[in-house]
């Protein structure tokens, strides 16, 4: 059994003899359980105390890598700057990678850069293509650990995944919106950014799925590779509007919301529910004038904290067995 503590610091918070501390630490005979019970727990509390120590001034700073619309990636940033100052026992300190599109190449150069100048911890939310997922295996061949934001990667890759449950917030979506929509058969129109962003095509599964169950006289109609920028979405939603004349709800995953309301106005086309995500600060004035039914969001600042309660228990600056709750799913509606 490994210890970061010495055997005289073990010795002394369990009361025990150096002697009796190395045949337990070694695994040699003769020594009771209730002796092992009492080092166990000794090391236990040096644990915490190592934590919560006043004397630690560990820094990590890390490293936010996002692809995504500048609306939300400016949310992100405010949540994180604000959030990462009050997190403890460590000083939190982050460098900013963001891009409303970034191609694969530009990716993969810039994790190979992180990883080359060396970093404390990635928190990511990019496309998981397979050169992206290499690179990431060169940051775990680097012991850089890396957290999936909103959007994830293969398992055993990363350290953790942060964010919303997108299966289960797909399927709150088509619950809602089998609520509010009228009860006669159309189509909904679900727009992702990527169809590369895992974290977007699974809440889109979870919606078709759940829209299937709660309202099969809905069907469905998806678009993508618009990155959520409002230019390419509109044209994206001007051609499905003119492809699909039954269209009369939306569920927008990948954002382009201005942009899609001015398609449907174009077109002289109502929209009876419009669903979508993030509160950032489009979303929010949309609420305001109603032009959105309901928008699916989590805290980002509490994102923030759990992303850095990740890193606290990688590096042992906090109890191992600390529990880190998953992002929760909350709903904002309209307030006349």
């Amino acid at each position: 059994m490994s210890s970061r503590f010495t055997h005289k610091e073990i010795a002394h918070q369990a009361g025990l003899s150096l002697a009796t501390v190395d045949r337990v630490l070694h695994g040699r005979a003769h020594v009771s359980l209730a002796t092992k019970d009492r080092l166990h727990a000794a090391l236990q509390e040096l644990e915490q105390q190592y934590a919560v120590s006043p004397l630690r001034q560990t820094r990590v700073t890390l490293d936010i890598v996002m692809q995504a619309p500048e609306r939300f990636s400016s949310a992100v940033r405010a949540a994180f700057e604000a959030e990462l100052p009050l997190v403890r026992p460590a000083t939190f300190r982050a460098r900013f990678h963001l891009a409303e599109v970034m191609r694969e190449a530009e990716i993969t150069a810039l994790l190979r850069a992180i990883a080359k100048r060396g970093s404390q911890g990635v928190v990511l939310k990019v496309p998981a293509t397979p050169a992206i997922e290499i690179c990431l295996a060169e940051l775990a061949a680097r012991k850089i650990p890396v957290i999936s934001y909103v959007t994830d990667v293969s398992v055993g890759l990363r350290l953790a995944y942060v964010g919303m449950q997108n299966r289960h917030a797909g399927a709150t979506a088509a619950y809602l919106l089998a609520k509010m929509a009228p009860k006669r058969a159309s189509r909904v129109l679900v727009t992702l950014s990527s169809l590369g962003f895992e974290g977007e095509e699974a809440r889109r599964i979870g919606f078709c799925r759940a829209l299937a169950n709660h309202a099969p006289h809905l069907s469905v109609t998806t678009v993508s590779e618009g990155f959520g920028v409002d230019r390419a979405t509109g044209s994206l939603i001007d051609q499905a509007l003119a492809e699909h004349p039954d269209i009369a709800s939306v569920y927008s995953i990948g954002g382009g919301n201005r942009a899609i309301l001015d398609a449907f106005a174009t077109a002289n086309r109502p929209i009876e529910v419009f669903a979508a995500h993030d509160l950032d600060r489009t979303n929010r004035q949309l609420l305001k004038t109603g032009q959105v039914s309901f928008v699916i969001h989590h805290s980002l600042r509490q994102d923030a904290r759990r992303i850095a309660l990740h890193f606290s228990k990688h590096y042992r600056l906090i109890a191992q067995d600390t529990q880190i709750e998953d992002s929760e799913i909350s709903i904002a509606c309209p307030v006349f």
